[in-house]
């Protein structure tokens, strides 16, 4: 048996090797790893529900954002009477299905005849703009509290599940009636819409961070006993440190989902203060004004009923939907 060039050859063709090409060319995959966030987002993608409740959330965002635009391009002046378009013996809208047509596309109010479309675009912008604000409120608040009642523990953890307790069983519903009816329209130099929006964040804000403040907590309290707690303690690392840079990233995804959640509920508590008449003053536009008004015209013109509470249904609905998807990508015990 011979040794030579031919075999030297045959060698180094077999030899194994790390060049990309050749592991394209002989039909292996490399292994490439990837992050939480593109797990988290991949499942996401995955579920068509959350998906489909994201899109309507964007389009409900884009609407509010668009609201003067849309009004200008397709509506009619939110506070425009159109009297031609109301039947002057009983205050109806003339027309089918409470006098939609191609000029007004969601019909006109009864009795004032002002355009619902753009009314009912507005109510989204204060809707959400409330929501949103009052969110993240509750979430500052919330995961501030959480986090130095989880870690500190002691006196300190005492004092602020009392106060979480406390706002817990308070009648928050009744509470916001009664400071919002006392408080003027008009505030800060703000206008009356504007004004009780600030207002409105304020209160809902404030009563809805124990919720979160008591899942912070929890979760703080299972983290601070981690051994990477007990690494930055050994390294000198002080309790702001370890709360804002080792806790609270650890705590993001619990945080932005219950964010997400909160929201919808946030809608619905700014829908029932407008319909009880202390939340958005008229004639600034609200979707749970909208319903209050609606009371008096149900019976003759439901449609002016059934178009607010549809926009309310769609967007807590797709909030909640999302809010669920959301929680179940950033899950990693979920399958």
């Amino acid at each position: 048996m011979s040794i030579g060039p031919e075999a030297s050859i045959t060698d180094e063709r077999s030899a194994p090797t790390d060049d990309p090409a050749d592991i394209r060319d002989s039909g292996e995959k490399a292994v490439v790893g990837r992050s939480l966030k593109q797990i988290a987002w991949r499942r996401l993608k995955r579920d068509k529900v959350a998906m489909a409740g994201g899109i309507v959330v964007i389009i409900f965002v884009l609407l509010a954002f668009l609201a003067p635009v849309l009004t200008g391009l397709w509506g009619h002046p939110i506070n425009e009477w159109h009297g031609d378009t109301i039947d002057t013996t009983i205050g109806t809208p003339l027309g089918r299905l409470g006098g939609i047509s191609k000029e007004y596309l969601l019909g006109v109010e009864p009795g004032s005849g002002r355009d619902i479309f753009g009314r009912i675009l507005y109510g989204a912008q204060t809707s959400l703009v409330v929501a949103v604000l009052a969110a993240l409120v509750s979430t500052f608040l919330g995961s501030l509290f959480g986090l130095a009642a989880g870690y500190l523990g002691g006196w300190v953890d005492s004092v602020i599940s009392r106060i979480m307790d406390f706002l817990l069983a308070f009648p928050q519903l009744l509470f916001a009636i009664a400071l919002v009816s006392v408080l003027p329209h008009e505030m800060f130099g703000l206008g009356g819409r504007w004004s009780r929006v600030g207002v409105l964040v304020g209160v809902i804000g404030f009563f809805g961070w124990p919720y979160i403040g008591r899942i912070v907590r929890g979760q703080t309290l299972s983290l601070r006993e981690r051994e990477f707690i007990e690494a930055s303690k050994s390294l000198g690392a002080r309790s702001p440190r370890i709360l804002f840079r080792e806790l609270l990233p650890n705590l993001a995804a619990p945080i932005l989902v219950y964010t997400t959640l909160i929201i919808p509920t946030n809608i619905l508590t700014e829908a029932a203060l407008s319909f009880l008449g202390v939340g958005i003053p008229p004639p600034n536009p609200s979707w749970g004004g909208m319903m209050s008004d609606a009371l008096s015209y149900y019976t003759t013109d439901p449609m002016y009923m059934i178009i607010p509470g549809v926009m309310i249904f769609v967007t807590v609905l797709a909030f909640n939907l999302f809010g669920d998807g959301l929680r179940d990508a950033l899950d990693p015990k979920a399958r």
